[in-house]
């Protein structure tokens, strides 16, 4: 559902875009919660999940900057987590540890995605908050890293 959910984040309505926002995450809680209660758990649906919730907080991002209701800084932070991850995949590419990499869900991950909706719905709805909060999103992605480097390190020691 994230995916047609971020291209109705053009419509350009505080109170539906905010529903919209509110839809995603509901629908992120939700489909991982059925997944797991019901043993419909793939490798496909583990890599799939994420993707669509970087692809929805992309497209909102990509949507508020170009109405310049966020800077271009706000919006980098708000992705460090990712570029993290990149940093992470590209050890495992280096080092060729990611064929017998398990890809599950993980703490920081899970943060920084709600943080991010948060945030969303903060800008869309104009409520201000002090701009130094834009850099915990580097420290989620620090974080992030770590955890996935500790996963990695008890993973390999089995």
């Amino acid at each position: 559902m994230r995916a047609p959910l971020a291209l109705l984040f053009i419509i350009d309505q505080p109170i539906f875009r905010t529903v919209v926002i509110g839809l995603a995450m509901l629908s992120d809680c939700i489909d991982g919660y059925l997944a797991r209660r019901y043993h419909f758990t793939s490798r496909f649906g583990a890599v799939l999940d994420p993707l669509m919730d970087k692809f929805f907080v992309y497209v909102v991002l990509a949507v508020l900057l170009f109405e310049d209701q966020i800077l271009p800084w706000q919006a980098a932070t708000m992705l460090s987590r990712d570029f993290f991850l990149f940093l992470f995949l590209s050890y495992l590419g280096i080092t060729g540890a990611w064929r017998n990499l398990e890809i599950k869900a993980i703490r920081w991950g899970k943060v920084t995605t709600a943080a991010q909706f948060c945030a969303l719905i903060a800008i869309v709805l104009k409520i201000s908050f002090p701009p130094q909060l834009f850099f915990l999103f580097i420290l989620f992605g620090c974080l992030a890293f770590v955890e996935l480097l500790q996963f990695k390190k008890r993973a390999s020691s089995h």
